[in-house]
Order: C-alpha cells, then sequence, then structure tokens
C-alpha cells in the first residue's frame, strides 16, 4: 500500500490478502476484505471474520451474519446500501479439540490492521459508521469504550466527516440463553440501526 495508492476496492482486497502486518496471516485460511458497494450510505465494522467467513473469504456469513441482515431488515436500511467489513482482516482463533473458536483480537493487531479500515472508509465515503462491538469502535475511536455507555449516545463525529454509531456485535445476541432476553435485546439492536438510520435521514 505504500509503494502506491489504492483507488478501488478490488486492489484493497489484493493489498489485504499480501498482508504481513501482524502474525494473524499466519494460522488464517485467508484475508477477508468487505463486502458491499463501492459508495455505500452506511458501513458497518465488525470485530474479525469467524470460522465461516475465514473458510468463504466474505464477511457476515455465519449466524451473526444472518442476525445482522434481519435486523438491518427491521431497521429500514436496505443491504444494498451498505458495506460489511471487519477491524481486523484475519481470522483469530485458538483450537478446541477439532473446533477453532474465536479468540479476540488485541490492541496491536486492531491498531496493525486499522490502515485497511482507514483506505475502505476513504474509498466507500460512508454516511455512517457503525461499530459493532468493543474491537470496532477501539479501531474507529482510537480508544477503548464502553458500549453500553456509548450506544445511546449522539452519533460522533470523526475525522473525516463521517458519524459514528456504536453498538453492539450481533454475535453477543447468540450468547444470550434466556429468550425473553434474547429479544429483548434484539429489539434494542435495531432500535440502535434505527437510529443510524434515522441520523443518515431515513425517518
Amino acid at each position: 500500500m505504500d509503494d502506491q495508492p489504492i483507488s478501488s476496492l478490488r486492489q484493497l482486497a489484493q493489498a489485504e490478502a499480501a498482508c504481513r502486518r501482524c502474525p494473524l496471516y499466519r494460522d488464517a485460511t485467508q484475508a477477508v476484505p468487505g463486502d458491499g458497494p463501492a459508495k455505500a450510505r452506511f458501513m458497518l465494522v465488525g470485530e474479525q471474520p469467524g470460522d465461516k467467513e475465514d473458510l468463504a473469504g466474505k464477511p457476515f456469513v455465519g449466524p451473526a451474519g444472518r442476525i445482522l441482515d434481519r435486523a438491518l431488515g427491521d431497521a429500514g436500511i436496505a443491504r444494498r446500501e451498505t458495506y460489511v467489513t471487519n477491524a481486523v482482516k484475519h481470522f483469530k482463533y485458538e483450537m478446541r479439540g477439532k473446533r477453532r473458536l474465536h479468540k479476540r483480537p488485541n490492541n496491536y493487531e486492531i491498531e496493525r490492521c486499522k490502515i485497511w479500515l482507514d483506505a475502505e472508509r476513504e474509498l466507500v465515503q460512508p454516511q455512517i459508521v457503525i461499530a459493532l462491538g468493543v474491537s470496532a469502535a477501539r479501531s474507529l475511536t482510537g480508544k477503548t469504550v464502553t458500549i453500553a455507555k456509548m450506544r445511546k449516545a449522539p452519533p460522533l463525529p470523526l475525522a473525516d466527516g463521517t458519524r459514528l454509531v456504536i453498538t453492539v456485535h450481533p454475535s453477543a445476541l447468540l450468547r444470550i440463553e434466556d429468550e425473553a432476553d434474547k429479544r429483548a435485546a434484539y429489539r434494542e439492536f435495531v432500535a440502535d440501526l434505527k437510529a443510524a438510520a434515522k441520523a443518515a435521514g431515513k425517518d
């Protein structure tokens, strides 16, 4: 990326595939680039690819992605208006028997991968960026934030003129065992997405 400017999402994906800025590439199947239109009203940023995403090479194709798609629909946000990506482009995991279990990326890995997220924002030029979870929020703000405190705050202005909405990662909903609690958390997640839509002038 330092040698020549990146002018398209295809070039960006090629650069990400060749990235050796941190050790995560060694164990992952592949880098997982963002997915969506070249110009999108909304950019949704998750933490990192999961097992399904690592194998498919596309973000949000697993169980969390299905929740996200449903919540976007319920919030009135068209999928064609969204670009989805992750703060970290390689799957970080630990083996548990034969299963690869998600392991949260550390601050160093998030910072080393920020160059790619910044490039995506420059290319896609979204009106609203939605951080899904603490790792995405850290990548976008440069600091550790408390989701419960930030998700009800007005959109944060970012240096490039876009605005940031912070909410939970949809995978957090998968971990809730009580069905009533899960439904309540889902409604709150949809409300956060509706707030993002309203901030983009879609009320």
